[in-house]
């Protein structure tokens, strides 16, 4: 299968303080791993810094065995232009906690204006796609409504879709139902369980332990800027001799 994304002795630190402590992390090609832990733990921050959202103030991440938003020359590291960092960043799909749905713009208007823009794709195809993709998340008679319209649910469903668009490699998902009334997580856990094992790498930072328990193939488990705890995703959750994990678990389910 091979590595997807790998993190070599990644820093991070805001303000003299800590926050990624030397991360090394191989996360397999195709795989659903989700990464846990206390708040202000790093969880994301980590995801944030696999697209350059955050730059690293130590050591690399290589996505397909490319660095990403730096080049190395000798043994110095030079970070990207910003042209280099986007074309990066269109392989990669990213789902935040608030959904950026543009307001002014129809939900099929968001969901085509990265493959028209980025990717030059013709209208029609990228509407052709765009209507599929509505279909897939379960609202293919939303596509001529305003983001405002919607649920937050549904406003989620759309940035997922709008991030499918761009064909990514990798789909990262920062707490996507945290901003979310709980009577409409269900509908969007519901949505990338379906993605889980598409073929897509996904990385999911969530609190839904449940979710994670279904999903997972892989569990990250941080603490304070360190992996604590990693592993098959039953096993980290199950392993009654970590005590940290479970101390967390017991906070949250």
């Amino acid at each position: 299968m091979g590595e997807a994304i790998a993190f070599r002795q990644v820093s991070k630190h805001f303000s003299g303080n800590t926050v990624l402590d030397q991360i090394d992390l191989d996360i397999p090609a195709g795989s659903v791993t989700v990464i846990l832990g206390p708040s202000g733990s790093g969880k994301s921050t980590l995801l944030r810094c696999i697209n350059h959202l955050e730059k690293l103030d130590g050591g690399t991440i290589r996505i397909g065995g490319e660095l990403v938003g730096y080049q190395q020359k000798g043994q110095a590291l030079h970070e990207l232009s910003s042209t280099r960092i986007a074309a990066q960043r269109s392989r990669i799909g990213m789902v935040f906690q608030q959904f950026n749905l543009f307001p002014h713009r129809t939900v099929l208007q968001n969901i085509i204006d990265a493959p028209l823009r980025v990717k030059k794709q013709n209208r029609r195809q990228a509407t052709a796609k765009a209507r599929q993709l509505l279909q897939q998340v379960g609202l293919a008679d939303r596509a001529d409504d305003w983001p405002q319209q919607l649920s937050g649910g549904q406003q989620q469903r759309v940035a997922i879709a709008r991030a499918l668009a761009m064909d990514p490699e990798v789909m990262l998902f920062d707490e996507p139902t945290s901003a979310l009334d709980p009577e409409l997580v269900g509908e969007v856990l519901q949505v990338i369980k379906k993605l889980a094992h598409s073929g897509i790498t996904m990385v999911i930072v969530t609190h839904e332990v449940g979710f994670a328990r279904e999903v997972a193939d892989n569990i990250i488990f941080m603490e304070a800027g360190k992996i604590v705890a990693s592993g098959p995703g039953k096993a980290v959750l199950d392993d009654a001799s970590n005590v940290r994990v479970k101390n967390f678990l017991s906070t949250v389910l």
